[in-house]
């Protein structure tokens, strides 16, 4: 996959889990609930903008693990992030 490719798919994935934290927030009250809504919301586009800056950056002659690696760290913490919103 193009890394053109690469960060579309990014940001298709991150926009999708914001309309899925969105979606909750509009089944929830309470302060405490919408302030775990906007640490979701937050997390999200860290994570979004720390995936972008790294795939800009991507190391000469360890490209073969640089994206195993990010692989496996956007695997992990879109799970993460789908649990946290199940939770709320």
């Amino acid at each position: 996959m193009k890394r053109k490719d690469l960060k579309k798919h990014i940001n298709y994935l991150c926009g999708e889990l914001l309309a899925e934290c969105i979606a909750a927030a509009s089944f929830t009250t309470g302060k405490d609930n919408m302030q775990d809504i906007e640490n979701v919301v937050q997390g999200i586009l860290e994570m979004q903008n720390d995936w972008i800056s790294r795939l800009s950056h991507v190391e000469p002659g360890s490209t073969k693990l640089f994206f195993q690696k990010l692989r496996e760290d956007m695997q992990k913490r879109t799970d993460e992030i789908v649990e946290q919103i199940q939770n709320l």
